[in-house]
């Protein structure tokens, strides 16, 4: 890219890293429920001990202010077939060049509805993947390896749409084995054309998702929700080495805030190309077709 690890310009009299950065999992739905649910409150306060103003409404000028400060290019946000919402495709319709959306909210039980209306959505606006959360979808009890999961893998490799799975114990007090990455095993024996993408990193099986990854072309992984610092070592290594185009970048902004984990991100010990891949090219090339997928 032309400049420096930690190279830094001033933004607004604050300085700013100049690295370029896709955000690739930004949630400004929050605010759009009235009242949130007792278990996203406990996430706030207990897990993630996040301020009061979590929850409250977004405005356009404000997260671009911070993407700007931080390089944030281009920011991927959260959506909802079920609860569509309004302010995300808002901003996807006002500025197309800074934002995409992440769809999910497929019904795996009854899914050719929730599909065609997939499909329909992608048809029409920016979307760089869908997503499912095992533990948060039919009360924890469908691993993704279960068949239940199989139109939605199907319609997404038809489509040459990434689909993007929760790994890793969740923060709520909701099952979770049927998130640890082993369940992916047979889905990428049995899907290869389907571009996957792990998020939300994978404690406590770090270690399973690092040989999927290995084994798998068509698997990444996305450290959202996990501070750059709290990274395992492992995981660092893998990036220094065998794994340098399979990690993605993500805040899961406003739980965690640009302002905090994109300086985070410059300070690892991670060579220069390393960290363009892990900030910016590697989302480039996964979600927005940048470059051709590796063999």
């Amino acid at each position: 890219m032309g400049e420096k690890s930690g190279d830094a310009e001033r933004y607004g009299g604050r300085a700013v890293v100049t690295h370029k950065v896709i955000d690739c999992l930004v949630n400004v739905h929050f605010g759009e429920t009235a009242k949130q649910p007792e278990f996203m409150l406990k996430v706030r306060d207990d897990y993630f001990k996040g301020p009061q103003s979590l929850y409250e409404q977004v405005e356009l000028p404000a997260l671009l202010d911070e993407m700007a400060e931080h390089g944030v290019e281009k920011a991927i946000l959260m959506d909802n077939l079920v609860k569509p919402s309004v302010t995300a495709r808002k901003f996807v319709e006002e500025r197309p060049d800074k934002f995409a959306l992440a769809v999910g909210g497929v019904n795996l039980l009854r899914p050719m509805p929730s599909l065609r209306e997939l499909a329909a959505v992608v048809a029409d606006l920016p979307v760089a993947y869908a997503a499912v959360g095992p533990s948060f979808w039919g009360d924890g009890m469908y691993p993704p390896s279960d068949a239940v999961y199989y139109p939605l893998y199907t319609k997404c490799a038809e489509l040459e749409l990434p689909l993007c799975i929760n790994t890793g114990l969740p923060g709520p007090p909701i099952p979770g084995e049927v998130q640890n990455p082993i369940h992916l095993d047979r889905v990428c024996v049995r899907f290869p054309e389907l571009k996957l993408c792990m998020i939300h990193g994978a404690d406590p099986w770090w270690d399973v998702a690092i040989r999927l990854l290995i084994k798998y072309a068509n698997l990444r992984i996305m450290t959202s929700a996990w501070s750059p610092k709290r990274l395992p070592d492992s995981l660092l290594h893998f990036m220094r080495t065998r794994g340098k185009n399979k990690v993605i970048f993500a805040s899961d902004w406003p739980v965690l805030r640009q302002s905090r984990v994109v300086p985070e991100a410059v300070a690892l010990d991670l060579p220069p190309d390393v960290l363009d891949n892990y900030l910016y090219n590697n989302a480039n090339d996964f979600f927005f077709g940048a470059a051709e997928q590796e063999i």
